[in-house]
């Protein structure tokens, strides 16, 4: 039964860390073109230098 007061909050820390990280990545614009990478590698052109 001591473990469980341990292992409680150290998942609820574990995620809301999680949590924290995934809205820091939405608002920093992470997610904006979720296509973009996607269909750039269909792209035969060589880049210019």
């Amino acid at each position: 039964m001591n473990s469980v007061g341990i292992l409680i909050p150290i998942a609820l820390f574990l995620g809301l860390s999680g949590l924290g990280a995934f809205f820091w990545a939405v608002r920093s614009g992470q997610y904006d073109d979720m296509d973009g990478a996607a269909l750039r590698i269909l792209n035969d052109e060589d880049p210019e230098d």
